[in-house]
Parts: C-alpha cells; sequence; structure tokens
C-alpha cells in the first residue's frame, strides 16, 4: 500500500483509467467491468480493479486539481508498478470549433502551474505531451466511430476561478480546451518512463455558456470512457 491508496501491490492492474470524480469511478467499474473489485476507500478516492473484454484493469478516481492528480500518478506508478495511464474527465471549451460534448485527445497541456518550474529550473520550459502511441490508437478509433472529436493543445489551470487568464490569447494559439489535471499526468509519465493519455469529454463552453449538469458530468459522458477502453484493449 501506499499513503493515499489502502491496497496490497497486486491489487491494481498496469492499466489505470483515471476519473477525477469517484462517482464516475464507480460508475465505470459498475458500467463496464467484469467483476470489478474495491481495492480503495482511502479519503473516498475510489479504486477499482476488474476485467474489459479479458483485459484486466483499473479504475482509481484522482480529485481535482494537479496537486491531487500528482499524489495519486505518482503512486500508482512509483508503488504500484502501472505502466499506462489514461485520464478520463471533464473540460470546458474554448475555440469556436469545440462543441458541448465533443471528445478532445490532449496532445499537449499548456500550463500556468508552477510544476515546470518547480521541477526543472528558472529558464527550462518543458512541454508535458501524451504518448503517441496512445495518441493515435484512440485518434484512429474515433476517426473510424465518426466520433465528434479534436486533437490539440489544452491548458490544465492552476485555479478553477481564474479571472485573470488571458483565455482569448490562448484561443488564438490554438488551445482546445482548458482543464485542471493533464499537465501533471503528463509531466510525471515523462518523469516514471510511462504512458500516459487525457481522453476529455466538452462539458460546458467557456465562450458560448453552454453546460450539462452535476449528473450528466457523472454518468453520462460514454463515448469518452469507451474510447478509453477499446484504446486499451487495443495496446
Amino acid at each position: 500500500m501506499s499513503t493515499h491508496i489502502d491496497a496490497p501491490k497486486d491489487a491494481i492492474a498496469d492499466v489505470v483509467l483515471l476519473p477525477g470524480d469517484p462517482l464516475r469511478a464507480k460508475y465505470i467499474a459498475d458500467t463496464y467491468l467484469e467483476a470489478p473489485t474495491l481495492y480503495n476507500t482511502v479519503r473516498n478516492a475510489f479504486g477499482y480493479t476488474g476485467t474489459y473484454q479479458g483485459r484486466r484493469l483499473s479504475v482509481q478516481a484522482t480529485g481535482m486539481g494537479i496537486p491531487s492528480i500528482s499524489i495519486y500518478a505518482t503512486e500508482l506508478m512509483q508503488d504500484y508498478g502501472v505502466k499506462t495511464l489514461i485520464r478520463v474527465g471533464t473540460t470546458g471549451g474554448l475555440a469556436s470549433q469545440v462543441k458541448v460534448r465533443d471528445v478532445i485527445l490532449a496532445q499537449g497541456a499548456t500550463t500556468d502551474s508552477s510544476i515546470i518550474l518547480n521541477t526543472f529550473g528558472a529558464g527550462m520550459y518543458f512541454a508535458p505531451l501524451a504518448d503517441f502511441g496512445l495518441l493515435e490508437t484512440a485518434a484512429r478509433l474515433a476517426q473510424a466511430d465518426g466520433m465528434r472529436y479534436h486533437v490539440g493543445n489544452v491548458l490544465g489551470e492552476d485555479r478553477f476561478y481564474n479571472d485573470e487568464m488571458d483565455r482569448q490569447k490562448l484561443i488564438d494559439y490554438g488551445v482546445l480546451a482548458t482543464e485542471m489535471e493533464t499537465p501533471a499526468l503528463y509531466l510525471l509519465a515523462a518523469k516514471f518512463h510511462r504512458r500516459a493519455l487525457a481522453i476529455l469529454t466538452v462539458s460546458n463552453h467557456l465562450v458560448t455558456g453552454e453546460e450539462t449538469t452535476a449528473q450528466e458530468r457523472q454518468t453520462s459522458f460514454d463515448d469518452m470512457i469507451r474510447l478509453a477502453l477499446r484504446t486499451v484493449t487495443s495496446l
């Protein structure tokens, strides 16, 4: 076990889906996994292991924000030997071509967080990127299914309420959407030499004001979940 995950080492698969919301973790386990076992309840960050189409995998809730996902991603890789991590989360649309309920595959992750500075020191601006193999596989599957999806840069913000952010400039430079976890996931995957990808559903749009409900965000973004599972089973 680790500090925040109360599970023996063999309880967690080498592939893990990472929703932020613990109730989305439960929904994924209950809806898609065969014989899911609950391995973690510490801080109600639910973790489950089961099988999907014969592939053993786990689902671990990470909570909200860069500090929270950093804890779970680090412990999964460092203490449990997890090799592949796929974030399945929500994001707020920025670009005009992005619509609510579209899927975004985060190729890279811009951030205003100090995690890059704290890791590399002043003057080095490391670019957190997805694993290309996972990204290419997910994009190919989404294309084959006729899914509305986008591949590109997302913003991983350090604060949810961030009035000082010049979002229009980010839009002008091609940033598709904003969320709060992906830069940390990609940075830590690079540190531990593991594979990571963020597959995100647009839950609201910061320019148009369109939104989904909390219940929809918790249980109805199945295109993203199925794409993540199909990507896993294609490895």
